[in-house]
């Protein structure tokens, strides 16, 4: 009766751990089901989820670095025609994107608009020296004169092919004397918007979440007079829809550039405890049409782009009012050797010249970016302008490098830890404790019972 009793109790037993087992293995996709419906719901950009909390407000500080290049031998230049060399002074760091959205309005196609308010405020404790020192550098009023067809000469003006000018001056604006108007690398940019995005919310569909409907009323850019090149593709990089998968590029658009790029996973990084997918701009982005057919659209002018053989700038021109401005990567990264034989001190490096994004995959959600660019201008020669006479070819002229970053505080980890990635590894560490403990048990009330069967097997044989 006993033994009866011990094998109706294994028995019971296995039944449990199978019950118990089969229920740990019901939860995973279970689990994920409710994984998946809490991280849509809090992605969608209405008020009260979590994603509208951190879209709407500023957020993370966001800093412009910026490295300004110096012409050393700027008379050899003038006089003898000799080949440009610059060093980089900086970093001379801004806070910027300290402002939170402004004139958000909700539409009925489930999208919602807003403006980005532009600001800098400069923070010396971060920068090697102050607004005030000067840098010698392009005179922006002889290569946009240049390419305006506008008439200088030496002989009526002052002008110069390089100036010296403050940090202040050339990065936010100065009265320029031969133009008559405000010049600089960044001019207007304080006390102006960026925008208006029109972007989805993602209330009737998560996967359009973050992605840009229009931009300043309009779904096409309309700088590139070619319908692939406008296009409006992907978010602003801030986000991105959920459950991000590594194979999947990430599409975003940029305004500083005009144009919307991908970038494609590089490799897993921890962030403070989060596993984020890093994202980082291929080569391929600014290749010549050569390497890429898909930039042809980009090239505009075939005499200063070497018949669109150049690689790794981006001539925005047609968006800058026709100033002759080019975007590329810092120190010419990914760019044609000879850009940095045209002009000569340009070293440029991986790891500290690429832009990436980390992107936590769950939430779509962007917790640290370095966006990096260089902006340019050309310069060629010419028989009006006196001092571009013995200028022999055009140059691409580096002005200043910029990086733009942000990465979440430690209070928002924690906080992003405990409400997403604790919950998420409670509910794994539960269905997989369920699971092995069913197994182990239906295991051992299994052996158990074999075990007390053969031995009285073996008592009634004796």
């Amino acid at each position: 009766m006993g033994c009866c009793n011990r094998r109706c109790g294994l028995i019971a037993g296995a039944v449990v751990g199978a019950l118990v087992a089969i229920l740990g293995g019901i939860l995973f996709p279970v689990g994920d089901m409710i994984i998946q419906g809490t991280v849509e719901k809090e992605a969608v950009i209405e008020p009260g989820t979590t994603a509208y909390e951190n879209w709407a407000a500023a957020g993370a500080k966001v800093y412009r670095q910026f490295w300004l290049f110096e012409v050393v031998n700027p008379l050899e230049v003038v006089e003898y025609g000799a080949t440009p060399v610059v060093v980089e002074r900086g970093p001379y760091t801004y806070m910027t994107r300290y402002l939170a959205k402004d004139n958000i309005t909700f539409h009925l196609n489930h999208t919602v608009s807003f403006l980005l308010p532009n600001g800098a405020i400069f923070e010396p404790s971060m920068s090697v020296g102050a607004e005030e020192d000067k840098i010698t550098t392009l005179n922006l009023a002889v290569a946009v004169s240049m390419f305006l067809f506008l008439i200088l000469c030496s002989s009526s003006t002052n002008s110069s092919l390089f100036q010296r000018r403050s940090v202040k001056e050339l990065l936010w604006g100065y009265p320029d004397p031969i133009l008559k108007g405000d010049l600089g690398f960044f001019l207007d940019y304080n006390n102006t918007y960026d925008g208006p995005y029109d972007v989805f919310t993602g209330k009737d569909d998560i996967e359009n979440v973050g992605k840009i409907d229009m931009w300043k009323g309009s779904r096409s850019l309309g700088f590139w007079n070619d319908e692939y090149c406008d296009r409006l593709n992907g978010t602003d990089a801030s986000s991105f829809p959920p459950f991000v998968k590594k194979k999947d590029p990430l599409f975003f658009f940029s305004s500083d550039i005009c144009r919307s790029v991908s970038a494609s996973y590089e490799r897993t990084v921890d962030l403070k405890g989060i596993d984020v997918y890093r994202y980082s701009l291929l080569p391929s982005t600014l290749a010549s049409p050569l390497d890429n057919p898909d930039n042809k659209c980009f090239c505009s002018n075939m005499k200063t782009t070497k018949n669109c053989t150049l690689a790794g700038v981006l001539d925005i021109s047609s968006c800058q009012q026709g100033r002759p401005v080019y975007i590329s990567l810092p120190h010419f990264l990914h760019g044609s050797p000879s850009l940095r034989t045209d002009v000569l001190g340009l070293s440029p490096h991986e790891e500290h010249h690429k832009t990436f994004l980390d992107v936590e995959p769950t939430s779509g959600f962007t917790l640290n970016f370095a966006k990096r660019i260089q902006v340019n201008m050309m310069y060629g020669p010419s028989k009006v302008i006196t001092v571009l006479k013995k200028v022999k070819d055009y140059t691409i002229f580096p002005l200043v490098w910029l990086n733009e970053t942000a990465t979440l505080d430690d209070e928002t980890a924690e906080m992003f830890k405990k409400e997403l990635i604790s919950r998420i590894q409670m509910l794994e560490i539960i269905q997989q404790v369920l699971l092995g403990v069913g197994i182990g048990v239906f295991v051992l009330c299994l052996l158990g019972y074999f075990i007390v069967r053969r031995s009285h097997n073996k008592k009634e044989l004796a």
